[in-house]
């Protein structure tokens, strides 16, 4: 994740093709219609998925070729953003996470959900993603700069803690990722 003195941040909250701990992969435009609607005032940025936990606001959400990009401001009223500001910088915490409803998915002969359209609620900040790859950019030795593609390994599926892993696709719940 990029940061900046005054908080902003930089990252994928999904990949696109990629697919997660719960095997879900998400198709590209799978977001469009959700961010036309709402736009970026409109999509929630909590701390691990606790609707009483914001701590900011999304300020750019987009799609490109590789999956999510946004942009966004931790509140440094928001005592919670300021922990997670410090926690940021130390290298401690680059998880993002996203929380949404389906609109259209199609299972595949593997086991694997493709979500073709969602409703994207939310984006948290998060300890352990369910999809990997779903990353703060990477902070370079200065805590301001980044790093293209990130540098901090993958959340093990051991320390997964979404109990949704072990589910087969049709049973899951839509939200959170």
């Amino acid at each position: 994740m990029r940061l900046h003195a005054d908080g902003h941040v930089t990252g994928y909250a999904s990949l696109f093709g990629q697919p997660d701990l719960g095997r879900d992969i998400v198709a590209p435009g799978a977001f469009a219609e959700s961010l036309r609607a709402r736009g970026p005032a409109g999509v929630r940025m909590l701390f691990q998925h606790d609707p009483a936990e914001p701590v900011g606001i999304w300020l750019a959400i987009r799609e490109d070729a590789r999956g999510l990009r946004v942009a966004g401001r931790l509140n440094p009223a928001v005592r919670r953003a300021r922990e997670l500001d410090a926690l940021i910088r130390q290298g401690a915490l680059d998880g993002l996470s996203i929380g949404f409803r389906t609109r259209s998915a199609a299972p595949d002969r593997a086991g694997f959900r493709h979500l073709r359209a969602v409703d994207l609620w939310e984006i948290s900040l998060v300890t352990f993603p369910l999809q990997p790859g779903a990353r703060l950019d990477a902070p370079s030795v200065s805590r301001c700069a980044t790093s293209p593609g990130g540098s901090r390994p993958p959340a093990s599926p051991e320390r997964e803690h979404d109990a949704r892993r072990d589910q087969r696709p049709d049973e899951r719940p839509d939200e959170p990722v």
